[in-house]
């Protein structure tokens, strides 16, 4: 689930995976088989590519290479998937001795088969994940996103959906609750934008904590975006943005003289944007994106708010929007799952923080 939530998103990789995972485990399912499959599946493990969160898809639109997270983050995401699973190793060892040998004995049978139907869906996945990498025209991408969706909704066979419970409840909890999300979130953001060269001295720890902090309480992809622009108003010379733009507005090359952070950033642009380049239309997000990916020494505070985004979405049931799915699969399918507070206090204060903890010191304390 951690590595196919990088090719299908968290999202995908959910509700793909919630359903067999509930019927492996139907015998003695409980809130921690749940509550771990949000951490891993839902959050942790879409740390790799843009299409693995959200945040990490709107930081490939301001400009981060796409593979540039994978080589950045690989290893804050291979020490996160493996905490969280040993962690849930344990508990779920413990949970399973707890079950008396004459219970076990009656509940055991033989291991499950599996098969895979509705192939028409393999080729809308891949057409979908195709859309991605759609830039122009506007909206095109999306178009092909919808159309998607509603041609799987028409010709998926029916006996499918209901061997699956299927039904659009889960995803209409998300968008209420994320649509109050949303419209509260706003002057939050805003004031830490605006107020990002008044930060002080900063580290990528503060990035990490910060950006991860906000997550939890809010939504993950907007609050990457505010730390983004947070990082690139802290660091970014306004002058060598501007100059850069006045430069490619008026079709002159770089000039001999120029510093060697605008030569380090033009090549930078010319490695990942050469099309965009030579047309005229780089951005001014794109810019400083560029800026600060041809500086090494930022590299960290880029790779903190990534990690920090994706992780932390985990903390609470709304910091991403798989995971109040999840809780409401589980939920219609009469599984006890834990309550907001209890899921805080009895599983992300216990064992997430502690992984938290963990990748904090390991990479980004200094």
């Amino acid at each position: 689930g951690a590595v196919l939530a990088n090719f299908l998103g968290t999202t995908g990789a959910a509700m793909l995976l919630i359903r067999p995972w509930i019927r492996m485990n139907r015998f003695r399912i409980t809130g921690h088989h749940i509550v771990f499959f949000i951490f891993i599946v839902a959050n942790v493990g879409g740390c790799l590519t843009p299409i693995g969160d959200p945040p990490l898809f709107l930081g490939y639109l301001k400009g981060v290479p796409f593979w540039w997270v994978a080589q950045k983050c690989w290893l804050p995401w291979l020490v996160g998937v493996i905490a969280l699973a040993a962690i849930f190793f344990v508990i779920d060892a413990r949970n399973y001795r707890q079950v008396p040998a004459s219970v076990r004995e009656n509940i055991s049978e033989p291991p499950d088969s599996f098969r895979i139907e509705g192939g028409l869906n393999l080729v809308l996945l891949l057409a979908l994940l195709g859309a991605v990498f759609i830039q122009h025209p506007t909206f095109l991408r999306e178009a092909i996103m919808i159309g998607v969706s509603l041609v799987s909704l028409k010709f998926t066979p029916k006996h499918i959906h209901e061997s699956n419970h299927f039904n659009l409840h889960p995803i209409q909890e998300v968008a209420i609750l994320f649509a109050g999300i949303f419209a509260t979130m706003m002057p939050a953001l805003d004031w830490l934008q605006i107020h990002a060269g008044q930060l002080g001295t900063t580290s990528p720890a503060f990035f990490f904590w910060g950006s991860g902090t906000l997550s939890a309480v809010l939504d993950n992809a907007p609050t990457y975006l505010s730390f983004l622009s947070a990082l690139c108003g802290k660091f970014v010379p306004a002058a060598d943005v501007d100059s850069l733009q006045a430069m490619l507005q008026s079709g002159t090359g770089l000039a001999a003289n120029a510093p060697a952070s605008l030569k380090a950033t033009y090549d930078m642009l010319t490695a990942h944007f050469g099309t965009k380049l030579g047309a005229g239309t780089i951005t001014g997000d794109e810019i400083r994106v560029a800026w600060l990916l041809a500086h090494a020494q930022f590299h960290p505070y880029l790779a903190a708010i990534s990690v920090g985004s994706v992780f932390f979405g985990a903390a609470t049931y709304i910091g991403n929007g798989p995971n109040f799915m999840v809780k409401a699969i589980a939920d219609h399918a009469k599984i006890h799952t834990p309550s907001f507070p209890a899921y805080i206090g009895r599983y992300t204060i216990p064992f997430f923080l502690p992984m938290l903890i963990l990748v904090w010191w390991l990479f980004f304390r200094s």
